[in-house]
C-alpha cells in the first residue's frame, strides 16, 4: 500500500482499528453480569469465578510489552491480525466450553490476542496520521478504548436476558471476522526499519515480572495485604522487574529503551494514565455494587445507568482540539482535576440520596477521563520514535492495566475493611455461619436477609449503610489520587512536544537533558 494510499483511506483504517480495539474493552467488564449464571450452568466455585476474570488480566497484562516489541519487528499488522484470529478462535472455546476449569483456559488464551491486538491498534494510528490530526485520531482511539469498558455490561446483561451465557462471547466473532477481512484491505503494514534482534531474556522478564504484579494486586483483597502469598508475589514483582530494568540497561539491543523515561512528557503521561485508570476501574467497581445491592437494580439496568461516564466519547476527541491551544500540561491537569470534582460529589451519597446524584458523578467522570486520557496518550506516543511506536503503545496500555488493577484493589480493600467494621456490631447477634457471610460483604448480608424473616429488613438497612459509608471512604482515597496526578502534571508534564528521533537515543553515553527533549516544560 503506497504512502498516498495510506494516507487517503487513513480514517477508514481508524474505523477498522477502533472496532478491533472495542472487543478488547467489552471483554474486560462483560464476564462480570455472567458470573452468577456460570455458578448455576457449570457450576463454577467462587475461586473459579475469579480465575476466569484474572487469567485473561494475568495474561494480557504480562505479554503486552512483550507483545508490542514483536509488533515492532515482524509488523503492527501482523500482530494484529494474528491476535484477532486468536481472540475469535478462544471467544467460541469459551462459548462452547462444557466446565469452568476449560473457560479458564479460553479466557487465558484470549489474554494472549488481548495483548497483541491492543498494542497493534495505537502504534499503526500513530503511523497513519501526521501533525495535529495524529492528536486527533489518538484521542477517538482513547474514547473507544473507554467505550468498550462501559458497554460490557450493558451488552452482557442484554444477552443474558435473551440468549444463553455462551453469546457473550459469541459476539466477539462477529467483531472480529468483521476487522479482520476490513483490516485486510484497510490497515497498512508498519515495522521499525531498524529493526534489532530480539531481546528473549528482557522479553521473559518482562513477563513474570509483571504477571508476578498483577497476581500480587488482584490477590491482595481476598487473601489481605500482609498474607505471605501476596508479600512473595510483590517480592518476586521487585526483584525480576528490578532485574528487567538493569538489563535494558546493560544490553545492546533492549526490548524497552529506559531512556524513554527520562523525556517527562513521556513519564509524566505515563503517571496520569495510570491514575486516570486507577479512578475510573476502582470507582466503577464500587458503583456497580452500589446500584445493585444498594439501590436494587438487576445487571443490566446497573449498566445502563453507568452509561452516563460515556461523555468520555464526546470529550475525547474534544480534549485534542483544547491540546492543540492550551498545550498537554494544561489539559491533562484540568482534565485530572474535572476526575477529582466527580468523585468529590460521587463521595456524598447517601442511603437516601437515589441515583440522580450518581449519574451526575458519572457523567462528571467521563468528561474528565476523556479530556486527561486522550492528549496523555497522545503525550506518550509522541514522545517516543514512530519506529518504536509498537513499545511505546505496550508501555501505554501496561500502565492503563495496572492502574485498573490496582484501583479495584486499593478501593475494594478500603470498602471491605470500613463495611466489615460497621457491620460487626449488628451482626453480633446472628449465629457464627451467618455473621460471618453477612459482615464479608453487602451481597452475603442480603442473602442472609432473605433468610431471617423481619429482621432482615434491619440487617439490609444496616448493611446499605456501612456499604456506603465504606464506597465513601474509598472514594475520597481516590479523590486524592486524582488531585495528586493533576500535581504531577502540572509540575512534570511539558505542555508541547519536540520529535525525538532514533539518532537521539543513539547517544546512549550521555543522558538526555529533558530541556533539550521538550523545550515547553
Amino acid at each position: 500500500m503506497d504512502a498516498e494510499t495510506i494516507h487517503r483511506r487513513r480514517w477508514a483504517t481508524l474505523i477498522v482499528l477502533s472496532l478491533s480495539l472495542v472487543v478488547i474493552g467489552l471483554d474486560n467488564t462483560i464476564l462480570n453480569v455472567a458470573l452468577p449464571t456460570l455458578v448455576r450452568e457449570l457450576g463454577a466455585t467462587a475461586s473459579q469465578l475469579q480465575w476466569m476474570v484474572d487469567a485473561y488480566i494475568l495474561v494480557f497484562a504480562g505479554l503486552l510489552l512483550t507483545m508490542g516489541a514483536l509488533g515492532d519487528r515482524f509488523g503492527r499488522k501482523l500482530a494484529l491480525t494474528v491476535g484477532l484470529v486468536i481472540f475469535g478462535l478462544s471467544s467460541v472455546a469459551a462459548a462452547f466450553s462444557d466446565s469452568a476449569n476449560t473457560l479458564i483456559g479460553a479466557r487465558a488464551v484470549m489474554g494472549v490476542g488481548g495483548a497483541l491486538i491492543m498494542p497493534a491498534t495505537l502504534s499503526i494510528v500513530t503511523n497513519v496520521f501526521e501533525g495535529r490530526e495524529r492528536g486527533r485520531a489518538i484521542a477517538v482511539w482513547a474514547g473507544v478504548a473507554g467505550l468498550g469498558i462501559i458497554l460490557g455490561p450493558v451488552i452482557g446483561g442484554w444477552l443474558l436476558e435473551h440468549y444463553w451465557w455462551g453469546s457473550i462471547f459469541l459476539i466477539n466473532v462477529f467483531v472480529v471476522i468483521v476487522a479482520v477481512v476490513a483490516g485486510a484491505f484497510l490497515v497498512p503494514e508498519s515495522k521499525d526499519p531498524e529493526a534489532t534482534p530480539l531481546d528473549p531474556l528482557g522479553a521473559l522478564l518482562s513477563i513474570v515480572g509483571l504477571v508476578a504484579l498483577v497476581f500480587a494486586i488482584i490477590e491482595a483483597p481476598g487473601r489481605g495485604w500482609t498474607d505471605p502469598i501476596v508479600v512473595g508475589a510483590f517480592m518476586v514483582a521487585l526483584v525480576v522487574l528490578s532485574a528487567f530494568l538493569w538489563w535494558e540497561a546493560h544490553t545492546e539491543h533492549p526490548m524497552l529503551q529506559l531512556r524513554f523515561f527520562e523525556n517527562p512528557r513521556f513519564s509524566a503521561a505515563s503517571i496520569a494514565i495510570t491514575l486516570v485508570f486507577f479512578a475510573m476501574f476502582g470507582t466503577v467497581f464500587l458503583n456497580t455494587q452500589y446500584l445493585q445491592f444498594v439501590l436494587g437494580y438487576t445487571p443490566l439496568e446497573a449498566g445502563l445507568r453507568v452509561m452516563p461516564v460515556a461523555t468520555m466519547i464526546v470529550a475525547a476527541p474534544l480534549s485534542a482540539r483544547l491540546t492543540e491551544w492550551l498545550g498537554s500540561k494544561v489539559v491533562v491537569a484540568s482534565g485530572l482535576t474535572i476526575v477529582a470534582l466527580a468523585l468529590s460529589i460521587l463521595a456524598t451519597i447517601t442511603i437516601d440520596t437515589g441515583y440522580g446524584r450518581v449519574a451526575l458523578a458519572l457523567a462528571i467522570l467521563g468528561a474528565g477521563m476523556g479530556t486527561a486520557m486522550a492528549p496523555a496518550t497522545d503525550s506518550i506516543m509522541g514522545s517516543l520514535p514512530l519506529a518504536k511506536a509498537g513499545v511505546g503503545s505496550a508501555m501505554n496500555d501496561t500502565t492503563r492495566q495496572i492502574g485498573g488493577a490496582l484501583g479495584v484493589a486499593i478501593l475494594g480493600s478500603i470498602l471491605a475493611s470500613s463495611y466489615g467494621a460497621a457491620i460487626d456490631p449488628v451482626v453480633s447477634q446472628l449465629p457464627a455461619p451467618a455473621a460471618d457471610v453477612a459482615s464479608d460483604s453487602i451481597g452475603g448480608a442480603a442473602a442472609v436477609a432473605a433468610q431471617i424473616g423481619e429482621a432482615g429488613t434491619t440487617l439490609i438497612r444496616a448493611a446499605s449503610e456501612a456499604f456506603i459509608d465504606g464506597m465513601n471512604s474509598a472514594v475520597w482515597v481516590a479523590v486524592g489520587v486524582a488531585l495528586l496526578g493533576a500535581i504531577v502534571t502540572w509540575a512534570y508534564l511539558p505542555a508541547q512536544p519536540v520529535v525525538v528521533t532514533m539518532s537521539d537515543l543513539a547517544h546512549a553515553a550521555t543522558p538526555l537533558d529533558p530541556a533539550e527533549v521538550d523545550e515547553a516544560s
